[in-house]
């Protein structure tokens, strides 16, 4: 099969590997639609050195969708046949750990043990190929109102489901998300699914007015300070929850600076090098800060939502590529061309035999 092969950082070709085989409790899969998640950049261009990718040669992708082709032992008895249409997502824990029989299996304590969690696309070779296996842990069969697109879409919309999770919005809540990224749009979304009366956005440029076109409220950091312009916004108190969907220094100090006395932080953005807070407020006005690891069974709960257009997963697919333009694809991803947001990939591979 064709895929997608990265042998060092800002190294990679689409080459021909072999079609790998289902294990018990794994299926293989076609790859119908796969999009370019920000961690994948980062992972690209050597951002998590030792930890993602462990090692090369290494195909990452973990945003797919596609459709079962063939089935490992015990299967079948789990619901899985031939012909269905499924996404995937990149977690496939141990399941008997206290975090996984807690239900919170994005903290497997398992993690880095491969023989019992896999993490697709960051420790485990992924989904930019024509096949990919995954295990029935990490697969959800789509609805028949959702198109492959959508599937492809459906993981990074569970991501914003669960930050606006842990962001702990009550009815009524004002919310501010920093970063108008593709999570940070979605968690917007997810915000107001959630009840929040009202979600204020933080950026610049393009994506801040694509967040505008969505019907957010808007605040643009380069025409001023963002946290007086957020507390005004507010009444002078501040929100009572930051979704920090970027990531960086700036948004970290943003988020915890505007928040109101006894608000939280969800920060779902990983930095690449170190931040440096001041916690005086943190422990003076009981404001939270905590943090968001992918999801943990927030697909299936993100599919009704994405069904009936609460999180518009739609808005956000902006270009299409083959796998064989994936550099082009990258680089439009990277470079935002023509507003890119959610570019995604179609292996078109052949036939499932």
């Amino acid at each position: 099969m064709k895929a997608l092969v990265l042998t060092a950082p800002n190294e990679y070709s689409i080459q021909e590997v072999d079609q790998p085989k289902p294990g018990p409790l794994e299926v293989l899969c076609k790859v119908k639609a796969i999009t370019i998640c920000g961690t994948d950049a980062h992972l690209l261009r050597g951002d998590y050195p030792g930890f993602w990718p462990p090692s090369y040669p290494f195909i990452p992708g973990h945003e797919w969708a596609g459709e079962v082709c063939a089935l490992g032992a015990g299967a079948a008895a789990l619901g899985f046949a031939i012909g269905d249409r499924v996404a995937g997502t990149s977690h496939d824990a141990c399941g008997f750990c206290k975090k996984c029989v807690e239900g919170r299996y994005n903290l497997c304590e398992n993690y880095g043990n491969t023989d019992v969690h896999r993490q697709y696309g960051h420790n485990w070779q992924g989904a930019f190929a024509e096949f990919v296996v995954h295990g029935v842990k990490a697969l959800f069969h789509l609805p028949d109102s959702l198109n492959f697109h959508e599937g492809a879409l459906l993981d990074p919309a569970a991501i914003a489901l669960h930050t606006a999770e842990r962001g702990n919005i009550q009815a009524g809540a004002n919310v501010v998300v920093l970063g108008p990224g593709p999570v940070g749009l979605l968690a917007g979304d997810a915000a107001k699914t959630l009840g929040a009366g009202r979600v204020i956005v933080v950026g610049r440029g393009a994506r801040l007015q694509k967040a505008a076109e969505l019907g957010f409220e808007t605040v643009d950091y380069t025409l001023g300070d963002p946290v007086g312009v957020v507390r005004e916004m507010t009444e002078g108190v501040g929100p009572d929850v930051a979704l920090d969907c970027a990531g960086v220094a700036d948004s970290y100090r943003w988020a915890l600076a505007m928040l109101h006395k006894g608000g939280r932080c969800a920060s779902v953005g990983i930095p690449v090098g170190d931040v440096t807070l001041s916690l005086q407020e943190l422990v003076l006005y009981e404001k939270e800060l905590v943090g968001v690891r992918a999801t943990a069974g927030g697909m299936r709960r993100a599919m009704p939502l994405v069904a009936d257009g609460r999180i518009r997963v739609n808005e956000l697919h902006t270009h299409t590529f083959p796998l064989d333009e994936f550099e082009i694809a990258l680089d439009t991803f990277n470079e935002r061309r023509d507003g890119a947001l959610k570019v995604i990939i179609e292996p078109d591979g052949p036939a499932c035999s």
